[in-house]
């Protein structure tokens, strides 16, 4: 955790009083991304991305960054991942990661359109157009047969919590898991870049070949979100935090149930209707 937080002189104030103490913070660093593509022997390189992100699992991030934003469709389309470790600029150490496609793979001039700076707050902004948005969503959730229970649903955000180290010592961080059918925990990623901790968590996913479960993000359903998740494959998409109207759109749309508020006690069910398991409680 040591790479992922911050120590810092602060001035706390409480009661009128005023104490000389240290805070630890999230630290959010830029992780600039590399592609080189094409033939063999007529290899060419582009900065493909710059995004604000939390130090850690940078591998799995762009994983899964490549994954969702439909650069390859596998692993397969990958030669290598790896850092820079050449820099000249002791800033840029540890923040330059290079994704070698294969040869075989081709861009879409769209790849060359887009604008992908990004904060952590938003990962859509960069886009060029609206339409650059809707990336490879096609369905692949889960047979419409699939269902999990309420009482599953419920356990998830305090199984999430007690997993979000960084968060604990911090607070300002979100967090992205996956859970099996069951609601065990299967993988869990926390970033200050909600978008970056799930293609960290999905890059995970990737390279151990674990199948998609249950979603489960920290804050606010986006619709950026429910596109990385539908690209993957998730069957269910539950937030602790409120869904826009074109997050829900897009989940209808791809089949996936989509989950807000999600308590100990409650949550909204905005699409996927039919995925809710009668409950086992003895009445």
């Amino acid at each position: 955790m040591s790479s992922s937080v911050s120590h810092k002189k602060i001035q706390k104030f409480i009661n009128g009083e005023i104490d000389e103490t240290s805070d630890l913070l999230a630290r959010e660093e830029p992780l600039e991304i590399r592609l080189g593509f094409g033939p063999e022997k007529e290899r060419e390189q582009m900065r493909l991305a710059v995004t604000m992100r939390t130090p850690g699992d940078d591998i799995n991030l762009v994983m899964g960054f490549l994954l969702t934003e439909g650069i390859i469709q596998s692993q397969q389309d990958l030669i290598s991942l790896k850092h820079c470790e050449d820099q000249g600029k002791e800033s840029s150490k540890g923040n330059v990661v290079r994704a070698e496609l294969s040869p075989l793979k081709e861009l879409s001039a769209e790849h060359f359109q887009r604008n992908f700076y990004m904060s952590s707050s938003c990962g859509v902004c960069g886009k060029t157009s609206i339409e650059a948005v809707h990336v490879h969503c096609e369905n692949r959730a889960l047979s419409s047969g699939w269902k999990v229970s309420t009482e599953i649903l419920a356990s998830l955000p305090g199984k999430l919590r007690a997993k979000q180290l960084v968060f604990e010592h911090t607070g300002g961080i979100h967090a992205a898991a996956a859970f099996d059918e069951n609601g065990e925990l299967m993988a869990l990623a926390e970033d200050v870049g909600r978008h970056n901790a799930l293609d960290k968590l999905i890059g995970h996913l990737l390279i151990n070949k674990t199948a998609a479960g249950l979603l489960l993000v920290s804050g606010r359903a986006s619709f950026e979100l429910v596109q990385k998740a539908a690209v993957f494959g998730f069957p269910l998409l539950a937030a602790v935090g409120a869904p826009s109207s074109l997050a829900v759109d897009l989940a209808e749309e791809t089949g996936m149930a989509l989950v807000g508020f999600l308590r100990q006690d409650r949550f909204n069910l905005y699409s996927g209707f039919g995925i809710l398991a009668p409950s086992t409680k003895s009445v």
